[in-house]
Protein backbone atom coordinates (compact mmCIF):
# COMPACT_ATOMS: atom_id res chain seq x y z
CA UNK A 1 0.00 0.00 0.00
CA UNK A 2 1.02 3.50 -0.56
CA UNK A 3 1.27 6.62 1.64
CA UNK A 4 1.19 10.01 0.44
CA UNK A 5 3.86 11.95 2.35
CA UNK A 6 3.95 15.61 3.28
CA UNK A 7 7.15 17.74 3.58
CA UNK A 8 9.05 19.20 6.58
CA UNK A 9 8.21 22.28 8.16
CA UNK A 10 9.81 25.71 7.14
CA UNK A 11 9.49 27.44 10.38
CA UNK A 12 12.90 26.41 12.39
CA UNK A 13 15.23 29.01 14.25
CA UNK A 14 18.52 28.09 14.54
CA UNK A 15 20.70 27.54 11.50
CA UNK A 16 19.20 29.41 8.17
CA UNK A 17 19.73 28.53 4.78
CA UNK A 18 19.46 31.81 2.73
CA UNK A 19 18.93 30.60 -0.93
CA UNK A 20 17.71 27.78 -3.76
CA UNK A 21 17.84 27.48 -7.15
CA UNK A 22 14.34 27.41 -9.36
CA UNK A 23 14.19 25.08 -11.90
CA UNK A 24 11.70 25.18 -14.84
CA UNK A 25 11.30 22.04 -16.54
CA UNK A 26 9.96 24.11 -19.71
CA UNK A 27 13.54 25.76 -20.20
CA UNK A 28 15.38 22.52 -19.61
CA UNK A 29 17.82 23.86 -17.28
CA UNK A 30 20.13 22.22 -15.26
CA UNK A 31 23.70 22.33 -13.97
CA UNK A 32 26.94 19.89 -15.04
CA UNK A 33 30.03 18.65 -13.65
CA UNK A 34 33.32 16.70 -15.09
CA UNK A 35 35.43 15.89 -12.34
CA UNK A 36 37.97 14.66 -14.40
CA UNK A 37 39.61 12.59 -11.51
CA UNK A 38 39.37 9.58 -10.57
CA UNK A 39 37.78 8.95 -6.87
CA UNK A 40 36.26 6.63 -4.85
CA UNK A 41 33.80 4.62 -6.34
CA UNK A 42 32.65 2.35 -3.72
CA UNK A 43 30.94 4.87 -0.76
CA UNK A 44 29.26 8.42 -1.31
CA UNK A 45 26.10 10.27 0.29
CA UNK A 46 24.16 12.81 -1.37
CA UNK A 47 22.14 15.21 0.52
CA UNK A 48 19.49 17.86 -0.87
CA UNK A 49 16.79 19.94 0.10
CA UNK A 50 13.75 20.13 -2.71
CA UNK A 51 10.40 21.73 -3.15
CA UNK A 52 8.71 19.97 -5.79
CA UNK A 53 7.15 22.22 -8.37
CA UNK A 54 4.69 20.50 -10.86
CA UNK A 55 2.81 17.62 -9.39
CA UNK A 56 4.30 14.64 -9.79
CA UNK A 57 1.82 12.57 -11.33
CA UNK A 58 2.71 14.65 -14.48
CA UNK A 59 5.93 12.97 -15.25
CA UNK A 60 9.02 11.66 -13.84
CA UNK A 61 11.59 14.25 -12.65
CA UNK A 62 14.81 13.79 -12.32
CA UNK A 63 17.06 15.36 -9.26
CA UNK A 64 20.62 14.16 -9.76
CA UNK A 65 22.03 11.73 -12.37
CA UNK A 66 25.91 10.84 -13.21
CA UNK A 67 26.60 9.50 -16.48
CA UNK A 68 28.76 7.78 -19.04
CA UNK A 69 26.28 6.33 -21.59
CA UNK A 70 23.67 4.04 -21.61
CA UNK A 71 25.16 1.41 -20.39
CA UNK A 72 26.89 3.11 -17.28
CA UNK A 73 24.41 5.81 -15.14
CA UNK A 74 22.75 6.10 -12.15
CA UNK A 75 20.02 8.38 -11.80
CA UNK A 76 17.99 10.02 -9.09
CA UNK A 77 14.09 10.16 -9.56
CA UNK A 78 10.59 11.10 -8.50
CA UNK A 79 8.54 9.14 -10.18
CA UNK A 80 5.01 9.86 -11.72
CA UNK A 81 3.79 8.92 -8.98
CA UNK A 82 5.40 9.73 -6.52
CA UNK A 83 7.99 7.29 -5.43
CA UNK A 84 11.41 8.00 -4.62
CA UNK A 85 14.06 6.05 -6.87
CA UNK A 86 17.57 5.37 -7.18
CA UNK A 87 18.52 3.18 -10.54
CA UNK A 88 21.83 2.39 -12.08
CA UNK A 89 23.99 0.37 -14.40
CA UNK A 90 27.46 -0.63 -14.90
CA UNK A 91 28.70 -2.21 -18.28
CA UNK A 92 25.33 -2.58 -19.25
CA UNK A 93 23.81 -4.78 -16.10
CA UNK A 94 21.62 -3.05 -13.18
CA UNK A 95 24.14 -2.54 -9.82
CA UNK A 96 21.42 -1.07 -8.13
CA UNK A 97 17.55 -0.81 -8.40
CA UNK A 98 15.43 0.69 -5.27
CA UNK A 99 12.30 3.02 -4.86
CA UNK A 100 10.07 3.87 -2.18
CA UNK A 101 6.57 2.49 -1.91
CA UNK A 102 5.72 5.90 0.12
CA UNK A 103 4.68 8.69 -2.47
CA UNK A 104 5.48 11.96 -1.73
CA UNK A 105 3.74 14.83 -3.36
CA UNK A 106 3.53 17.82 -1.47
CA UNK A 107 3.92 20.69 -3.67
CA UNK A 108 3.60 22.93 -0.27
CA UNK A 109 6.72 22.38 1.57
CA UNK A 110 10.20 21.35 1.63
CA UNK A 111 11.81 17.67 1.97
CA UNK A 112 14.95 16.47 2.58
CA UNK A 113 16.59 14.30 0.90
CA UNK A 114 19.55 12.01 1.77
CA UNK A 115 21.35 8.73 -0.32
CA UNK A 116 23.71 7.04 1.11
CA UNK A 117 25.91 4.33 -1.50
CA UNK A 118 28.52 1.82 0.21
CA UNK A 119 29.90 -1.29 -1.50
CA UNK A 120 31.99 -2.22 1.24
CA UNK A 121 28.82 -2.66 3.37
CA UNK A 122 28.54 -6.89 4.93
CA UNK A 123 24.74 -6.39 4.49
CA UNK A 124 23.29 -6.25 1.01
CA UNK A 125 20.21 -4.16 2.14
CA UNK A 126 22.47 -1.80 3.75
CA UNK A 127 24.54 -0.87 0.75
CA UNK A 128 21.61 1.19 -0.53
CA UNK A 129 20.22 3.31 1.80
CA UNK A 130 17.34 6.45 1.26
CA UNK A 131 16.11 8.76 3.68
CA UNK A 132 13.72 11.45 4.05
CA UNK A 133 13.48 14.10 6.76
CA UNK A 134 15.87 12.68 8.89
CA UNK A 135 14.29 8.93 8.86
CA UNK A 136 15.63 6.06 6.50
CA UNK A 137 12.86 4.61 4.66
CA UNK A 138 12.97 1.08 5.03
CA UNK A 139 9.45 0.41 2.94
CA UNK A 140 11.31 -0.16 -0.10
CA UNK A 141 10.68 -1.92 -3.38
CA UNK A 142 14.93 -3.28 -3.56
CA UNK A 143 15.60 -5.01 -7.23
CA UNK A 144 18.82 -5.29 -7.38
CA UNK A 145 21.78 -4.55 -4.36
CA UNK A 146 25.26 -3.24 -5.38
CA UNK A 147 27.89 -6.36 -5.27
CA UNK A 148 30.15 -6.22 -1.94
CA UNK A 149 33.20 -3.70 -2.86
CA UNK A 150 31.64 -3.39 -6.42
CA UNK A 151 32.84 -0.10 -7.94
CA UNK A 152 29.94 2.38 -8.86
CA UNK A 153 29.53 4.65 -11.43
CA UNK A 154 28.99 7.57 -8.95
CA UNK A 155 31.37 9.73 -7.81
CA UNK A 156 33.75 8.59 -11.08
CA UNK A 157 34.76 11.20 -13.98
CA UNK A 158 31.29 10.99 -15.49
CA UNK A 159 29.13 13.41 -16.23
CA UNK A 160 27.11 15.00 -13.08
CA UNK A 161 24.11 16.43 -13.78
CA UNK A 162 21.81 18.36 -11.16
CA UNK A 163 18.51 18.98 -12.63
CA UNK A 164 18.17 16.42 -15.35
CA UNK A 165 19.28 12.74 -16.63
CA UNK A 166 19.91 10.42 -19.05
CA UNK A 167 17.12 8.29 -20.11
CA UNK A 168 19.53 5.49 -22.63
CA UNK A 169 21.58 8.06 -24.81
CA UNK A 170 19.17 11.01 -24.29
CA UNK A 171 20.96 13.89 -22.50
CA UNK A 172 18.85 16.24 -20.50
CA UNK A 173 15.85 14.12 -19.86
CA UNK A 174 12.65 14.74 -17.87
CA UNK A 175 14.28 17.89 -16.65
CA UNK A 176 13.15 19.04 -12.77
CA UNK A 177 10.49 21.37 -12.02
CA UNK A 178 10.69 22.80 -8.38
CA UNK A 179 13.30 24.23 -6.28
CA UNK A 180 16.81 22.81 -4.63
CA UNK A 181 18.45 24.05 -1.67
CA UNK A 182 21.65 22.96 0.00
CA UNK A 183 23.29 19.78 -1.25
CA UNK A 184 26.24 18.40 -0.66
CA UNK A 185 27.96 15.03 -2.42
CA UNK A 186 30.17 13.52 0.10
CA UNK A 187 32.75 11.37 -1.87
CA UNK A 188 34.02 8.70 -0.06
CA UNK A 189 32.26 8.65 3.01
CA UNK A 190 28.90 7.31 4.19
CA UNK A 191 27.29 10.01 6.61
CA UNK A 192 24.29 10.49 9.43
CA UNK A 193 21.33 12.03 8.76
CA UNK A 194 22.34 13.95 11.86
CA UNK A 195 25.04 15.19 9.66
CA UNK A 196 22.83 17.27 7.43
CA UNK A 197 19.87 17.81 9.71
CA UNK A 198 17.71 17.64 13.38
CA UNK A 199 14.18 17.19 14.68
CA UNK A 200 13.50 20.51 16.46
CA UNK A 201 10.88 20.38 20.21
CA UNK A 202 8.04 19.59 17.64
CA UNK A 203 9.31 16.68 15.90
CA UNK A 204 9.59 18.76 12.84
CA UNK A 205 12.82 17.81 10.70
CA UNK A 206 14.95 21.41 10.14
CA UNK A 207 18.27 21.70 8.55
CA UNK A 208 21.84 21.50 10.29
CA UNK A 209 24.94 23.27 9.16
CA UNK A 210 27.29 20.62 8.08
CA UNK A 211 30.73 20.76 9.39
CA UNK A 212 32.48 17.86 7.72
CA UNK A 213 34.75 16.89 4.63
CA UNK A 214 33.75 16.16 0.95
CA UNK A 215 36.38 14.43 -0.45
CA UNK A 216 38.11 14.60 -4.15
CA UNK A 217 35.16 14.70 -6.21
CA UNK A 218 32.66 16.52 -3.69
CA UNK A 219 31.23 19.49 -3.46
CA UNK A 220 28.19 22.10 -1.98
CA UNK A 221 25.77 24.43 -3.73
CA UNK A 222 24.64 26.60 -2.10
CA UNK A 223 22.73 28.57 -5.23
CA UNK A 224 24.22 32.09 -3.58
CA UNK A 225 25.62 33.33 -6.99
CA UNK A 226 23.71 34.86 -9.68
CA UNK A 227 26.34 34.63 -12.72
CA UNK A 228 26.60 32.05 -15.31
CA UNK A 229 30.09 31.44 -15.78
CA UNK A 230 31.67 27.66 -14.14
CA UNK A 231 33.36 29.13 -11.34
CA UNK A 232 33.07 31.01 -7.54
CA UNK A 233 30.57 33.38 -9.03
CA UNK A 234 28.23 31.44 -10.96
CA UNK A 235 24.89 29.79 -9.74
CA UNK A 236 26.81 26.77 -10.08
CA UNK A 237 29.55 27.73 -7.80
CA UNK A 238 31.06 24.61 -5.20
CA UNK A 239 31.64 26.45 -2.04
CA UNK A 240 32.81 23.27 -0.43
CA UNK A 241 36.37 24.35 -0.65
CA UNK A 242 37.07 21.82 -3.69
CA UNK A 243 36.07 24.36 -6.51
CA UNK A 244 34.09 21.50 -8.36
CA UNK A 245 31.86 24.49 -9.89
CA UNK A 246 29.04 22.98 -11.81
CA UNK A 247 28.63 24.54 -15.81
CA UNK A 248 24.91 26.46 -15.95
CA UNK A 249 22.56 25.74 -18.30
CA UNK A 250 19.17 27.57 -18.77
CA UNK A 251 19.16 29.16 -15.16
CA UNK A 252 19.30 33.02 -14.69
CA UNK A 253 19.84 35.33 -12.05
CA UNK A 254 16.02 35.30 -10.85
CA UNK A 255 16.47 31.90 -10.73
CA UNK A 256 18.02 31.91 -7.33
CA UNK A 257 15.44 32.95 -4.65
CA UNK A 258 15.08 33.41 -1.07
CA UNK A 259 12.57 30.64 -0.96
CA UNK A 260 14.12 27.87 1.22
CA UNK A 261 13.93 25.09 4.06
CA UNK A 262 13.84 27.63 6.54
CA UNK A 263 11.32 30.65 4.87
CA UNK A 264 8.74 28.74 2.82
CA UNK A 265 6.88 31.09 0.63
CA UNK A 266 3.43 30.66 -0.69
CA UNK A 267 2.84 29.81 -4.82
CA UNK A 268 0.19 28.58 -6.38
CA UNK A 269 -1.40 25.52 -6.12
CA UNK A 270 -1.71 22.55 -8.93
CA UNK A 271 -3.45 19.84 -6.59
CA UNK A 272 -6.26 22.73 -6.62
CA UNK A 273 -7.51 23.38 -9.94
CA UNK A 274 -10.52 22.45 -11.57
CA UNK A 275 -12.43 23.44 -15.08
CA UNK A 276 -15.29 26.09 -14.32
CA UNK A 277 -16.64 25.07 -17.93
CA UNK A 278 -14.81 22.32 -18.24
CA UNK A 279 -14.07 19.97 -15.43
CA UNK A 280 -11.21 18.12 -17.48
CA UNK A 281 -9.83 21.16 -18.16
CA UNK A 282 -6.85 22.49 -15.81
CA UNK A 283 -3.99 25.45 -16.03
CA UNK A 284 -0.50 24.49 -16.77
CA UNK A 285 1.66 25.02 -13.44
CA UNK A 286 5.74 26.14 -14.29
CA UNK A 287 8.19 27.98 -12.77
CA UNK A 288 8.06 26.23 -9.43
CA UNK A 289 4.21 27.00 -9.32
CA UNK A 290 4.27 30.82 -9.79
CA UNK A 291 3.01 30.49 -13.40
CA UNK A 292 -0.24 29.67 -14.11
CA UNK A 293 -0.93 29.37 -17.65
CA UNK A 294 -4.32 28.31 -19.82
CA UNK A 295 -3.68 27.43 -23.79
CA UNK A 296 -5.04 26.06 -26.53
CA UNK A 297 -8.92 26.51 -25.73
CA UNK A 298 -11.96 29.15 -25.09
CA UNK A 299 -12.78 27.54 -21.99
CA UNK A 300 -12.25 29.06 -18.67
CA UNK A 301 -10.28 27.41 -16.12
CA UNK A 302 -10.43 27.55 -12.54
CA UNK A 303 -7.36 27.65 -10.28
CA UNK A 304 -8.76 27.95 -6.96
CA UNK A 305 -5.88 28.90 -4.31
CA UNK A 306 -2.29 29.19 -3.43
CA UNK A 307 -0.12 26.82 -1.14
CA UNK A 308 -0.63 28.75 1.89
CA UNK A 309 -3.66 30.31 3.51
CA UNK A 310 -4.45 33.26 6.12
CA UNK A 311 -6.95 34.63 8.46
CA UNK A 312 -5.15 37.28 9.93
CA UNK A 313 -2.80 39.94 9.49
CA UNK A 314 -1.74 42.31 6.97
CA UNK A 315 -0.17 40.72 3.27
CA UNK A 316 1.00 42.06 0.14
CA UNK A 317 1.68 40.49 -2.79
CA UNK A 318 2.10 40.88 -6.83
CA UNK A 319 0.30 39.61 -10.34
CA UNK A 320 1.76 40.14 -13.28
CA UNK A 321 0.07 39.53 -16.51
CA UNK A 322 2.48 38.69 -19.51
CA UNK A 323 -0.35 38.14 -21.88
CA UNK A 324 -3.68 40.35 -21.47
CA UNK A 325 -6.97 38.29 -22.09
CA UNK A 326 -9.65 37.45 -19.92
CA UNK A 327 -8.29 36.68 -16.56
CA UNK A 328 -9.77 37.20 -12.87
CA UNK A 329 -7.33 37.47 -10.30
CA UNK A 330 -7.72 38.38 -6.31
CA UNK A 331 -8.22 36.90 -3.22
CA UNK A 332 -10.88 34.40 -1.83
CA UNK A 333 -11.75 31.65 0.52
CA UNK A 334 -11.61 27.78 -0.50
CA UNK A 335 -15.23 28.44 -1.83
CA UNK A 336 -13.78 30.49 -5.14
CA UNK A 337 -16.02 30.93 -7.74
CA UNK A 338 -13.12 32.39 -10.32
CA UNK A 339 -15.18 32.62 -13.21
CA UNK A 340 -18.00 34.93 -11.84
CA UNK A 341 -15.62 36.56 -8.85
CA UNK A 342 -18.85 36.83 -7.05
CA UNK A 343 -18.49 34.10 -4.30
CA UNK A 344 -18.86 35.12 0.16
CA UNK A 345 -15.33 36.32 1.03
CA UNK A 346 -13.90 36.99 -2.60
CA UNK A 347 -12.55 40.01 -3.90
CA UNK A 348 -11.35 39.79 -7.43
CA UNK A 349 -10.52 41.86 -10.32
CA UNK A 350 -11.94 40.89 -13.94
CA UNK A 351 -10.18 41.93 -17.36
CA UNK A 352 -12.07 41.50 -20.18
CA UNK A 353 -8.93 41.70 -22.92
CA UNK A 354 -7.76 45.28 -20.90
CA UNK A 355 -11.00 46.21 -19.85
CA UNK A 356 -11.58 46.13 -16.41
CA UNK A 357 -14.14 45.69 -13.83
CA UNK A 358 -14.15 44.74 -9.78
CA UNK A 359 -16.34 42.27 -8.08
CA UNK A 360 -16.55 41.79 -4.58
CA UNK A 361 -18.85 39.32 -2.69
CA UNK A 362 -22.23 37.60 -3.19
CA UNK A 363 -25.01 39.63 -4.24
CA UNK A 364 -22.71 42.82 -4.92
CA UNK A 365 -22.72 44.60 -8.64
CA UNK A 366 -19.48 44.51 -10.32
CA UNK A 367 -17.79 48.08 -10.23
CA UNK A 368 -16.29 49.40 -13.15
CA UNK A 369 -12.30 50.38 -12.84
CA UNK A 370 -11.19 53.30 -14.33
CA UNK A 371 -7.27 51.24 -15.47
CA UNK A 372 -6.92 49.53 -19.09
CA UNK A 373 -4.32 46.85 -18.51
CA UNK A 374 -1.50 46.42 -20.75
CA UNK A 375 0.77 43.30 -21.25
CA UNK A 376 3.31 42.76 -18.34
CA UNK A 377 1.72 44.73 -16.04
CA UNK A 378 1.70 44.43 -12.25
CA UNK A 379 -0.88 44.46 -10.32
CA UNK A 380 -0.95 44.77 -6.42
CA UNK A 381 -2.86 43.76 -3.55
CA UNK A 382 -2.82 44.82 0.33
CA UNK A 383 -5.38 42.61 2.41
CA UNK A 384 -5.48 43.92 5.80
CA UNK A 385 -7.15 40.71 7.35
CA UNK A 386 -7.76 42.25 11.25
CA UNK A 387 -9.75 45.53 9.84
CA UNK A 388 -10.88 43.91 7.40
CA UNK A 389 -9.59 45.83 4.24
CA UNK A 390 -8.63 45.24 1.03
CA UNK A 391 -6.29 47.57 -1.48
CA UNK A 392 -6.28 46.70 -5.13
CA UNK A 393 -3.45 49.27 -7.05
CA UNK A 394 -2.15 48.62 -10.60
CA UNK A 395 1.36 50.05 -12.07
CA UNK A 396 2.34 51.42 -8.82
CA UNK A 397 -0.76 53.36 -7.83
CA UNK A 398 -3.17 52.60 -5.57
CA UNK A 399 -6.60 52.47 -7.18
CA UNK A 400 -9.44 54.55 -5.61
CA UNK A 401 -6.85 56.88 -4.31
CA UNK A 402 -6.19 54.00 -2.08
CA UNK A 403 -3.56 54.35 0.77
CA UNK A 404 -2.61 50.81 2.81
CA UNK A 405 -0.49 52.21 5.24
CA UNK A 406 -2.74 54.70 6.10
CA UNK A 407 -5.43 52.65 5.93
CA UNK A 408 -7.29 54.57 4.25
CA UNK A 409 -9.58 54.71 0.97
CA UNK A 410 -9.97 50.37 0.87
CA UNK A 411 -11.72 48.71 -2.34
CA UNK A 412 -13.09 46.52 0.27
CA UNK A 413 -14.62 46.49 3.97
CA UNK A 414 -16.09 43.05 3.62
CA UNK A 415 -16.46 40.95 6.78
CA UNK A 416 -14.26 38.03 6.47
CA UNK A 417 -15.27 34.99 7.94
CA UNK A 418 -13.39 31.99 6.19
CA UNK A 419 -9.16 30.95 5.45
CA UNK A 420 -8.44 33.56 2.47
CA UNK A 421 -6.15 32.27 -0.35
CA UNK A 422 -5.20 33.26 -3.29
CA UNK A 423 -6.82 32.33 -6.80
CA UNK A 424 -8.53 33.04 -10.18
CA UNK A 425 -9.44 31.91 -13.07
CA UNK A 426 -8.22 32.45 -16.80
CA UNK A 427 -10.48 32.47 -20.19
CA UNK A 428 -8.30 31.60 -23.18
CA UNK A 429 -8.30 33.38 -26.59
CA UNK A 430 -4.41 34.25 -26.54
CA UNK A 431 -2.70 32.00 -24.22
CA UNK A 432 -3.73 34.01 -21.23
CA UNK A 433 -0.82 34.07 -18.32
CA UNK A 434 -0.70 34.84 -14.48
CA UNK A 435 2.60 35.42 -12.83
CA UNK A 436 2.14 34.99 -9.30
CA UNK A 437 4.90 37.02 -6.62
CA UNK A 438 4.55 36.30 -2.82
CA UNK A 439 7.86 37.72 -3.04
CA UNK A 440 9.83 34.89 -4.96
CA UNK A 441 9.38 35.42 -8.11
CA UNK A 442 10.32 34.02 -11.78
CA UNK A 443 10.98 37.23 -13.13
CA UNK A 444 13.78 40.03 -12.67
CA UNK A 445 12.20 43.33 -10.84
CA UNK A 446 13.47 46.47 -12.11
CA UNK A 447 13.32 48.06 -8.55
CA UNK A 448 13.60 45.01 -5.69
CA UNK A 449 11.58 45.97 -3.01
CA UNK A 450 11.08 43.89 0.28
CA UNK A 451 8.80 44.15 2.96
CA UNK A 452 9.41 46.00 6.36
CA UNK A 453 11.12 42.62 7.27
CA UNK A 454 13.73 42.11 4.78
CA UNK A 455 11.60 39.18 3.02
CA UNK A 456 10.36 39.64 -0.75
CA UNK A 457 11.25 40.98 -3.78
CA UNK A 458 8.53 42.83 -5.19
CA UNK A 459 8.54 45.85 -8.19
CA UNK A 460 6.89 48.53 -6.27
CA UNK A 461 7.21 49.22 -2.22
CA UNK A 462 5.47 47.07 0.09
CA UNK A 463 3.04 49.22 2.35
CA UNK A 464 4.43 49.58 5.65
CA UNK A 465 2.83 47.19 8.04
CA UNK A 466 2.35 44.84 4.87
CA UNK A 467 4.28 41.21 4.61
CA UNK A 468 5.13 38.92 1.84
CA UNK A 469 3.18 35.66 2.50
CA UNK A 470 6.34 33.25 3.54
CA UNK A 471 6.69 31.06 7.04
CA UNK A 472 8.70 33.25 8.46
CA UNK A 473 6.21 36.43 8.65
CA UNK A 474 3.89 33.89 9.37
CA UNK A 475 5.32 32.67 12.24
CA UNK A 476 5.66 37.01 13.55
CA UNK A 477 2.65 38.24 12.26
CA UNK A 478 -0.04 35.23 11.10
Amino acid sequence: MAFLIGGANSLTGGYEISNSLRFNDDDNANLTLNPGTSSDNKTCTLSWWAKLGVATGNGTDYHFSNHTDANNRLRVTISNTGEFKLFGKLSGSTFVDIYTNAQFKDIAAWYHFMIILDSTDDTAADRTQLWINGLRNTDVELGTSPDEDADMIWGSRDNMTIGAGHSGSAANANPYDGYFAEMHFIDGQKKASTDFGEFNDNGVWIPKEYSGTYGTNGWFMEFKQTGTSQNSSGIGADTSGNDNHFAVTNSVAADVTTDTPTNNFCTGNPLDVSGVDNPGDVCTFSEGNTKIVQAGSNNVVGWKASTIGIRNGKWYFELKLPIIDYQVFGVGASTWDGQDGAADNQFSVYIDNGTETFRRGAGVAAAALSVTSSNNDIWMFALDLDSPKLWIGHQGTWLASGDPAAGSNPMSTQAITDTIFIGGSLYTQNDSQILLNTGNPSYANSSSQADDNGYGDFEYDVPAGFYSICTKNLAQFG
